[in-house]
């Protein structure tokens, strides 16, 4: 007998996370020059990383020999002060995934059910599965979280709801009140996963005070990051805020030391960094409406977004437009695994980058017998327009 197949017949039947392709790695399959090649799949801040961030960072290399906090305590009590949560509500992650498979290790066991949206990020399905979890997906609608669907779909062996706002990789968002309405309408012996990795990205407007509400539904988690806006990707840092209770237990198969001493450091000190934050948000509309300038002029659908990315539909070929994409030297996310072939996924880049994306994009499209390459010079003006007209 071989020796996996020893292994859980669950863990055998998993697909592992795919995630974007480095820039290094399309440079050695088309022999091109990294400097040439933008990546714009993994959502990843084009600003770079919080200046505050990565000078604590550098400070902390000088402790690298030494093992990290394991209590996170200066990270916690930043967190602490800015969220208004005590220490004892908050779990470190390594990013937020980790946090999300602490939840699930926790939670969940063999035939316990998970309950999350078509479209959603795919680690909750991945989470699930690892655990021994059976997997609920509830057909999306228009692209997004159908929660009356999915509190149907609760079934009694349910253990726990993912619910992503915005979702990655569609971008849609439900109201805070939507989400208000199905936490007081759900079992209280259903844990809620509110993932908020992409929080920093939406209006103020439009921002829920959701962690006010873990002071009434003690079966709430909120999972954020520090990967996507604060641009700390690298360094993998996250963290969860729920009831003591819920995060003693999580903390308690946490790993001792999750999160390196340069991601603590790094951490504390982006969250003073409020500028970075508000720039990071500001290029990202900017940055936004220039893309969808642009694909409106190419007659392109997409799925409104509130993050800092943007899914839109491809007519025709697919595999074709990402394959010429990539060899034009632009990196974006074909999204295939989450039941949307027809669609790529961009993240917002630079104001250049963004353009470079727009302009191969159009090449691709006509060499796969879609729009024009001709479109650009007009809606590259007219963006430079309308985005004048939004400065004045």
């Amino acid at each position: 007998m071989n020796i996996c197949d020893l292994a859980p017949a669950y863990i055998r039947a998993i697909s592992p996370y795919q995630p974007g392709k480095p820039i290094s790695e399309l440079a050695r399959e088309m022999g091109m020059d990294e400097q040439s090649i933008i990546k714009l799949a993994s959502n990843e801040n084009p600003l770079g990383t919080s200046p505050m961030a990565l000078n604590a960072m550098s400070r902390a290399l000088g402790e690298v020999s030494l093992y990290p906090d394991g209590s996170g305590f200066e990270l916690k009590a930043a967190l602490s002060e800015r969220h208004g949560v005590t220490s004892d509500q908050i779990v470190l992650g390594n990013g937020s995934n980790d946090v999300l498979e602490l939840a699930a290790r926790v939670f969940l066991k063999p035939g316990a059910s998970t309950v999350y949206s078509q479209h959603a990020f795919a680690v909750y399905p991945l989470v699930t599965k690892a655990v021994g979890g059976i997997g609920i997906s509830v057909p999306a609608r228009n692209y997004g979280h159908d929660l009356d669907a999915m509190l149907d779909a609760v079934a009694p062996e349910t253990r726990i709801v993912f619910i992503a706002n915005p979702n990655n990789p569609t971008g849609t968002l439900l109201p805070a009140d939507d989400v208000l309405r199905f936490l007081e309408r759900v079992s209280p012996d259903v844990l809620v996963v509110l993932d908020e990795a992409y929080n920093e990205y939406l209006p103020p407007a439009l921002k829920g005070d959701s962690i006010a509400w873990l002071k009434q539904f003690p079966n709430l988690l909120i999972t954020r990051t520090f990967s996507k806006a604060y641009g700390m990707a690298g360094v993998r840092v996250g963290f969860g805020l729920a009831h003591p209770d819920v995060a003693g237990l999580m903390n308690r198969v946490r790993q001792p030391f999750n999160v390196n001493n340069i991601g603590l450091a790094g951490a504390a000190a982006a969250l003073q960094d409020e500028e970075f934050v508000k720039r990071s948000y500001a290029l990202n509309q900017a940055g936004m409406l220039q893309i969808v300038t642009g694909l409106r002029q190419m007659g392109i659908e997409y799925i409104p977004s509130y993050g800092n990315f943007l899914s839109f539909r491809v007519q025709g070929d697919v595999k074709a437009v990402n394959e010429s994409l990539l060899r034009q030297g632009v990196i974006v996310r074909p999204i295939s695994i989450y039941e949307m072939p027809e669609h790529l996924r961009v993240t917002v880049g630079l104001e250049p980058e963004n353009e470079k994306f727009l302009k191969s994009l159009a090449i691709a499209l006509e060499t796969a017998g879609g729009a024009a390459a001709d479109t650009i010079p007009e809606m590259t003006a007219r963006f430079r327009q309308v985005a004048s007209e939004g400065s004045a």
